[in-house]
């Protein structure tokens, strides 16, 4: 059972599995509050959280990581992201704005990547775990024997064009050779594998639309307000909160050129 917590700019999820409970990604520092909510809501105590699976160590996928695993959770690394863990901690003592912990290296169990099936037994959970890099190079990605796939910032499937004789092609072909059938993404909304197409562009102006929802974002505001807001569908804010939000320095202009090479 696969549960997506919304409490985040980034998704994150929780699987439950047979005998165990693993979260995929954490979200950045600051949200453990709503973390706990949105737990509540699953019905599933913070506490009963077995292991955290991060898709890579970059600041909004690991920012509360060691504060859950003060509850009790033990941090899943794979052995090629063991050199990045602490990556991030410089980021966040830079910025100042966040209330942070750092990982404890206590609260960690090391694996290799490719007996990373084994970890996933323990709680009941059948799949495998890949080195996916493109994004960074300590993603990762996780998929179940279901179809269920959980791919992080790894550029989303519809983006695959862009990015022919790169990493991130050679990712998704490695991914798309065990026949995913629902891909969660970190920044992007889920999509069932067939229906992952190329939409009509809009009539709108599409400059002041993406302008202001960058705005916005910058204020704190989530995508249900942004919505209200700005009369856009919550679909379009979430692709361009992903640009936004996992291109360093992208504009508005540089949004929308993507937009066009999709032919959102």
């Amino acid at each position: 059972m696969v549960y997506d917590l919304h409490y985040s700019k980034t998704n994150t999820y929780l699987i439950k599995g047979k005998s165990g409970v693993l979260l995929f990604d954490t979200g950045w520092a600051g949200t453990f509050p709503d973390f706990c909510k949105a737990m509540g809501e699953t019905g599933i105590a913070v506490k009963d959280i077995d292991y955290i699976l991060i898709s890579h160590f970059h600041p909004d996928h690991m920012g509360i990581a060691q504060e859950i695993a003060g509850v009790g959770a033990t941090i899943l690394v794979a052995d090629v992201q063991k050199d990045h863990i602490h990556g991030s901690d410089d980021i966040f003592v830079k910025e100042n704005k966040f209330h942070f912990v750092p990982i404890d290296d206590v609260n960690i169990k090391t694996f290799p990547v490719d007996k990373g099936c084994d970890v996933l037994n323990e709680m009941g959970i059948t799949g495998q775990i890949l080195h996916t890099p493109g994004h960074s190079d300590d993603s990762i990605s996780l998929i179940l024997d279901d179809g269920s796939l959980f791919v992080g910032d790894l550029n989303p499937l519809y983006e695959l064009e862009l990015h022919k004789g790169t990493q991130i092609e050679e990712s998704w072909n490695k991914l798309l050779s065990l026949k995913p059938k629902k891909i969660y993404y970190g920044h992007a909304k889920t999509a069932e594998i067939d229906s992952v197409k190329e939409k009509p562009a809009s009539d709108k102006d599409m400059y002041d639309l993406v302008s202001k929802i960058m705005k916005m974002t910058d204020k704190g505001m989530d995508v249900n307000r942004i919505a209200k807001k700005t009369g856009a569908d919550n679909e379009f804010i979430q692709d361009v909160l992903r640009m936004y939000l996992t291109h360093q320095n992208v504009g508005v202009q540089g949004i929308l050129d993507r937009i066009e090479i999709k032919n959102r």
